[in-house]
């Protein structure tokens, strides 16, 4: 599903990691970990097509994100990834039902039963009609989740998707994602520090500035 080889970023003369090589198979569930600072989110985006590498290869079900043009990786990310951003990117203006279908709309496919279905599996159904301004941030957090898998996408990319929810809720939603990659056959990467989403990989991988690094079993 996703091959990354040998890949380097760098913000002007500071260099955030090089030598990047993973691959993630499908029906996984691998957790990145790595010191604050890394480049965990950079990373992430750059598999995205969000943001580009400076040297290296991302290939995505067959396609080399690298070398996309702006609108092929839009269209890659709309029928290909589910994204868990950090900071929710949550629009406003739309109530939390709205938001978690947008990505379905975008591909023409509306689905009201099942953005309903999400909700209720990320504990907001009864808050469909609300707008974003009227939950908290843990709330908003499920929301950006629901909004990720809601059109079943093949890979999942999630930025410290527990960071704003209580422990409870927290286990909650690692365990709805690694539903996701059993019953549907997704991936999913993701990148956090809490050890808890480690009882759930199959796989811990830790980014360093010199490259990846897979941490023992148990450790």
């Amino acid at each position: 599903m996703l091959r990354v080889n040998a890949l380097a970023k760098a913000y002007g003369e500071m260099s955030v990691f090089e030598q990047v090589s993973f691959e993630l198979a499908r029906g996984e569930f691998v957790v990145l970990m790595g010191e604050s600072g890394v480049g965990k989110s950079t990373l992430l985006n750059c598999i995205a097509g969000l943001d580009e590498a400076d040297r290296g290869e991302i290939v995505l079900d067959g396609q080399p994100v690298h070398s996309l043009d702006a609108d092929a990786r839009a269209r890659l990310r709309r029928e290909h990834l589910g994204f868990v951003f950090q900071a929710f990117h949550v629009l406003p203006h739309l109530s939390v039902a709205d938001n978690v279908a947008l990505p379905l709309l975008l591909l023409g496919r509306p689905d009201a039963a099942r953005v309903q279905q999400l909700l209720e599996r990320v504990g907001l159904g009864g808050l469909a009609a609300r707008m974003p301004a009227q939950l908290s941030g843990g709330q908003l957090q499920r929301v950006a989740l629901a909004r990720a898998l809601v059109h079943s996408p093949a890979l999942i990319l999630a930025d410290e998707p527990t960071g704003n929810l209580d422990p409870a809720n927290a286990l909650r939603m690692l365990d709805l994602l690694a539903e996701q990659v059993r019953l549907e056959g997704a991936a999913c990467l993701l990148a956090t520090h809490a050890e808890a989403a480690t009882q759930r990989a199959d796989r811990v991988i830790r980014l360093t500035s010199c490259g990846i690094v897979t941490v023992p079993a148990g450790a």
